[in-house]
């Protein structure tokens, strides 16, 4: 490939990838009772043995009480020989291993964390649903330690980065975004006092990152919701968040519980998500079946691909001296080289990943490329039970996927090419 920067290393603080690709952290939901498995091994080992420079395990918490699925691991002794496993594993395909590392606040269960949830403020979560309680100060203080106990417990389990999750609406955002935050201590109110919660933690996680772990952040560029984090706002964030030296800005946008479509690009499968949600959230389930309800309660938007480019060329213009890594509908060979000629120096991709693993030797070996996702988004929507899959890979497989739920996927990836065409256009 002409310009071929894509297949160049890169140095990331202490640590040199082989390339400009990175598996973003999308939630896999392949642990079992939080705890690490032989899938979610084998699902990162195929992406590092696919050519990625990096990939990172999504979503460990900082404690129990910050997770949302049982899918999902947190930090704990028990689950460090099967990381170690997996670190090893993804080293052995000559690529770097990274783990996001955050807090769901409120967006989880009693059910899941053992505690009621806590978050900024008090309040009631629909999404859930349950109730959720503010945190006392000397919590938040707990909360701020463990993230840096966090650092140490990835170093260990050979990790070669940590990547903190500061948006999306789980804690550290919840402290960030007004519509979440309604505290009148030094934790609320004005916008030092809101991001001193992530400040704080990045002070933490630096501390302990030392001189040999990469540390990049995740952050929103806008929350697209009301009272939610506007553009200008974002950019304030993001500075804030270069003020520590991390070695990397993730630009993403949205909210988990009031834009989630903003996050993933494109229509949600209302039918297959009602399908697959577990029957305690029975009242969402409802939702869904209601075609007027379910538009609502799950709004969706025209796929487009690298939907997230225009907000992220903004910040780029703001944010000088800390490296801004792009992520968002990356679908083929030319809008990875379109990244590269718009002057980021690293992206990170999902969807793609998980219909082809091997996405970037691909690419590499044919710069028009196309990885055919069409956005369906299934593999979002059968997250809530099942592991993360492509339905192509589900039928492939021999899994079978309800006729109604097979229509349903037709229609909207006939909807995201119309869309990707016309945005060509």
């Amino acid at each position: 490939m002409e310009s071929n920067k894509l297949f160049t290393p890169y140095q990331l603080g202490p640590i040199t990838l082989r390339n400009r690709f990175i598996r973003s952290a999308a939630f896999e939901n392949m642990a079992r009772d939080n705890m690490p498995t032989k899938e979610l091994m084998d699902y990162h080992v195929s992406v590092a043995r696919g050519g990625v420079g990096m990939t990172t395990v999504a979503y460990c918490a900082v404690d129990i009480t910050g997770v949302s699925f049982n899918g999902q691991i947190y930090v704990r002794e028990e689950s460090l020989p099967a990381l170690r496993e997996l670190t090893a594993a993804i080293h052995a395909e000559g690529a770097k291993a990274s783990i996001q590392l955050g807090h769901c606040g409120n967006m989880t269960h009693r059910a899941t964390c053992h505690c009621m949830p806590v978050s900024a403020s008090n309040g009631f979560n629909l999404y859930s649903p349950t109730f959720h309680r503010r945190l006392k100060v000397k919590e938040i203080k707990q909360l701020v330690k463990n993230f840096g106990k966090a650092v140490d417990f990835c170093r260990e389990a050979g990790f070669d980065c940590v990547e903190i999750h500061a948006g999306h609406s789980y804690l550290i955002s919840q402290f960030i975004g007004k519509r979440t935050n309604r505290r009148h201590d030094e934790y609320g109110g004005s916008f030092e006092n809101r991001v001193r919660f992530l400040n704080e933690i990045l002070d933490e996680v630096m501390l302990h990152a030392k001189d040999d772990m990469a540390v990049v952040v995740k952050t929103n560029m806008w929350d697209d919701c009301w009272r939610g984090v506007s553009i200008e706002e974002g950019i304030k964030v993001a500075k804030e968040i270069a003020k520590h030296k991390v070695h990397g800005i993730v630009l993403s946008g949205g909210t988990v519980s009031a834009s989630p479509m903003t996050i993933l690009g494109g229509a949600m499968p209302h039918k297959t998500l009602a399908y697959y949600m577990p029957k305690s959230f029975w009242w969402l389930k409802a939702a869904l079946n209601i075609p007027g309800a379910a538009a609502m309660v799950m709004p969706t938007s025209p796929f487009k691909e690298l939907y997230f480019m225009e907000k992220a060329k903004i910040f780029q213009k703001e944010i000088k001296d800390v490296p801004l890594i792009y992520v968002g509908g990356v679908q083929s060979g030319a809008n990875c080289q379109r990244i590269m000629d718009e002057g980021f120096e690293l992206f990170q991709i999902a969807h793609v990943l998980i219909k082809d693993p091997d996405f970037v030797k691909h690419v590499q070996e044919n710069p028009n490329y196309h990885a055919g996702c069409c956005r369906s988004n299934y593999c979002v929507a059968r997250m809530y039970t099942l592991d993360m899959k492509c339905h192509e890979c589900v039928m492939r497989d021999g899994e079978k996927i309800p006729e109604r739920i097979q229509k349903e996927i037709k229609k909207l990836e006939a909807k995201a090419r119309k869309s990707v065409e016309e945005s060509k256009k």
